[in-house]
């Protein structure tokens, strides 16, 4: 049975709108609710129950991404359908444009940058806008969101419930540019939330109105400040407007020494990392990163993440007779997460990993580890190294990480560590705990370690340590058995109060 050239259209159509939901790793139910149609509606049009309208087919082409393919079919199929009666009436094509005119509004540049300065951190985000609509655009949506402690939602809501970001802080500022003249632009506030802001920006200020007319291009800016206190190290951009081009660029001080990642996910890839590596060069004192993506898809979100492998040093409070009121060594590890001495996790053996099969909640372990690592270094500056063992976060689970003194040096990760050989040799120096930060403890260790510790993979090695090393390790490895270095020293020694210590005077001598 021949079918006439009408159904084959839209049969064309149906098969091109299925193919390109298909590589985008999307149901019929999730392409119709990023389109604004009910759920069953695209269910409907591929199995050409309903037939395609002009204002389905230029969603469904915005949302796929079909480089014109979907808009083509329709095109097909409605010349079709209308040539026996008036020809269709549709808004003239734009010139070089990449979506069919009527999408709206779409950003053809992208230029985001975040610069860190003496603890805070100045964001501009400018936008060359294209109205391909058929409407003046008065007004655009923008968010700034914050997560203190990324890898911790728990945590990061308490901390921004006890500390709420505030549009008085942010300084927000915008501006309008069109064709080198600069209108500021007034906003309006749509969502106020603990670390969260949703605000309008608004094509008008106070000299008039500047709407954004069908064809027609203009540039907006607008740039806010937060403190470190409340912003974490990582910069997301999401993509909500059909985007051309996306430029990401991190201005951090080059003395910190910042490491810079980054990652990226989409409706139809889950998390993984970027395609393209970061690129980094040095401007003077500072350290500049950047990265950048052309046609990146609807509600993909790229984000950098950093660390300072130096951090700036920081005294570390402690509470005298003189100032009761500030805050002990001890309050401010217990503010940052750390479990603190008379937990009973700290003195209960923890569980092993079963590896290779444990190996992804394994390497969440280890990331939530070296995050609060790096955290403690605003805190307190560890010249000696500094170690973290999971009970101390509150896991019991065999996984401890060693920042070795030489800040250059990557962290040493360790999973079900055990000490197969040890040297007759010890000597005595003072430690500190995370635990127990308020005292320091002379404790005799091992001059080396033999130390049998699992990969992710299941496999296991043995690594040495000596020295100052073979003390942290041996220190962390303490954690994961239930032990604290108290234990380890020799009776009727006194602990030091912080206050009366002073690292100076009793550095570890290797």
């Amino acid at each position: 049975m021949t079918t006439s050239p009408l159904e084959r259209a839209a049969e064309s159509f149906a098969a091109e709108l299925g193919r390109h939901r298909i590589e985008r790793g999307l149901s019929k139910k999730q392409l119709a609710t990023l389109m604004g149609f009910d759920p069953s509606y695209v269910s409907h049009v591929e199995s050409r129950r309903h037939r395609p309208t002009e204002d389905f087919a230029r969603r469904a082409e915005a949302v796929l991404e079909a480089g014109g393919a979907i808009w083509q079919r329709f095109r097909e199929y409605d010349d079709l359908r209308h040539a026996r009666t008036a020809p269709p009436h549709r808004d003239p094509p734009v010139p070089g444009q990449w979506m069919p005119p009527g999408t709206g509004l779409i950003v053809e540049h992208e230029l985001a940058g975040l610069t860190y300065r003496d603890g805070i951190y100045h964001c501009v985000v400018r936008r060359a806008l294209y109205n391909a609509g058929t409407e003046p655009v008065t007004r655009y949506l923008a968010r700034v969101a914050v997560d203190r402690y990324p890898n911790d939602p728990g945590r990061s809501n308490r901390h921004h419930r006890d500390h709420p970001l505030t549009f008085a802080e942010l300084q927000l500022r915008a501006y309008r540019d069109d064709r080198g003249e600069r209108e500021p632009m007034h906003w309006r506030a749509k969502h106020d939330r603990d670390a969260f802001k949703e605000f309008w920006l608004l094509f008008e200020n106070s000299d008039g109105r500047f709407p954004l007319y069908p064809g027609d291009r203009a540039t907006i800016e607008y740039e806010y400040c937060v403190g470190q206190e409340k912003w974490g190290r990582w910069f997301q951009r999401a993509v909500r407007v059909p985007t051309r081009a996306l430029d990401v660029r991190l201005d951090l001080p080059a003395v910190l020494e910042p490491q810079v990642w980054g990652l990226e996910t989409s409706l139809s890839a889950e998390e993984g990392p970027l395609r393209t590596p970061v690129q980094r060069h040095q401007e003077e004192d500072r350290a500049i990163f950047e990265w950048a993506t052309e046609n990146p898809p609807l509600n993909a979100r790229y984000r950098l993440q950093w660390r300072f492998r130096n951090p700036p040093a920081t005294s570390t409070p402690s509470r005298s007779s003189a100032d009761p009121a500030r805050p002990r060594p001890s309050d401010r590890m217990r503010g940052a997460g750390i479990v603190q001495r008379g937990a009973d996790l700290l003195r209960q053996p923890v569980r092993q990993f079963d590896l290779p099969r444990e190996g992804a909640v394994a390497r969440d372990v280890v990331e939530r580890l070296l995050t609060a690592l790096a955290e403690l270094d605003e805190l307190h500056r560890f010249s000696r190294g500094v170690g973290l063992a999971a009970p101390q976060l509150g896991l019991s689970c065999a996984a401890a990480v060693v920042r070795p003194p030489d800040r250059t040096a990557d962290p040493v990760v360790l999973l079900n560590p055990r000490v197969v050989d040890c040297s007759p040799d010890t000597d005595e120096q003072y430690e500190g705990c995370l635990s127990f930060f308020d005292h320091r403890g002379l404790v005799p260790r091992s001059l080396r370690l033999d130390v049998e510790h699992g990969r992710v993979d299941g496999t296991r090695l043995i690594t040495s340590f000596e020295f100052g090393m073979a003390r942290l390790v041996a220190h962390e490895i303490d954690h994961l058995e239930g032990r604290l270095y108290v234990d380890r020293m020799a009776p009727g020694v006194p602990l030091v109060p912080v206050e009366e210590y002073r690292e100076s005077s009793h550095a570890w001598r290797y």
